[in-house]
């Protein structure tokens, strides 16, 4: 199943939810950055809970989430907008941990739990607009919904989750988010929190095949829920050489001889995806006639 998210409304619009199935978009980045199981979870989580707030913007807005509870793992950024593209990474792509208490893998000793959680909104202002919280878990979960309900008062409950093959790949991973809509009925808000009291894993559902539209079933109640929208999601990097190459020719002419008569190449890394561009003597001496 190709991935992709879902905009719902249930109980007659006092309910607005979001599931979405990332499997093929985590295992990318788990190929990608060659995360070990404890990262591939926390990165995991964090994209699919980024792209879900993305599906909440509209037209080319963007939005940058960035993840740092001073734990071993570092800072864990990810890019999403409105279309469903997502990249993102860590910053020690190679922290594991044995299982914790519950059998899981031990995401919270690898975010920490003393830093913040940043959300930039780019919506083509001159300023983005910026949430911060304090990381109430290292969870990944409940931290969004602590960022949803601070930081733009909404009460929300954010499911996310990822299975870890034995060879390091991705098995399943996916999430939801669900917000009740002000005035929303106190019987509608008990009646969705003893659901989330017995509702399987996330990461379970998806590892039976469900897919978003049943996993949003399984949360609010068969026949309860109205999807608007459907939006396939990708792994989508903005780099390119075409990039790298005007930024190597914005250091200026002296710059660029320089490297060259120091390296006689170049080469770049995007953070995001991992891709390496390559320049050799002559590009860079094409590049620095362009920069004159």
């Amino acid at each position: 199943m190709k991935d992709y998210l879902v905009k719902a409304l249930a109980y007659s619009g006092q309910v607005r939810a979001y599931a979405v199935n990332t499997t093929e978009v985590i295992g990318e980045a788990q190929r990608r950055h060659n995360t070990w199981p404890t990262a591939s979870a926390a990165l995991g989580r964090s994209m699919t809970a980024s792209v879900m707030l993305g599906a909440m913007l509209k037209g080319e807005e963007k939005i940058t989430v960035k993840i740092n509870g001073g734990g071993p793992i570092g800072t864990i950024l990810v890019d999403t907008n409105a279309k469903g593209e997502v990249r993102g990474y860590v910053s020690n792509p190679q922290t594991h941990f044995d299982l914790n208490e519950q059998g899981k893998l031990d995401v919270k000793r690898a975010v920490g739990t003393n830093g913040m959680l940043t959300v930039s909104k780019d919506i083509g202002l001159q300023q983005p607009f910026t949430g911060q919280i304090p990381i109430v878990s290292g969870e990944i979960g409940e931290d969004f919904t602590s960022y949803l309900f601070n930081s733009e008062q909404t009460s929300s409950a954010v499911g996310v989750g990822v299975l870890v093959n034995p060879d390091n790949t991705i098995q399943t991973a996916g999430g939801f988010i669900i917000q009740l809509m002000p005035g929303a009925e106190d019987e509608i808000i008990s009646a969705i929190e003893e659901r989330l009291k017995v509702i399987a894993p996330i990461s379970s559902m998806i590892a039976e095949g469900m897919t978003p539209e049943q996993i949003l079933e399984q949360v609010l109640g068969e026949g309860n829920v109205k999807v608007l929208e459907k939006i396939p999601v990708q792994f989508q990097c903005q780099c390119s050489e075409e990039r790298v190459a005007n930024a190597i020719i914005s250091l200026g002419s002296e710059e660029i001889q320089d490297m060259i008569h120091t390296d006689g190449q170049a080469e770049a890394n995007c953070h995001f995806c991992n891709e390496t561009y390559h320049f050799t003597k002559e590009d860079l001496e094409e590049l620095r006639e362009a920069a004159v």
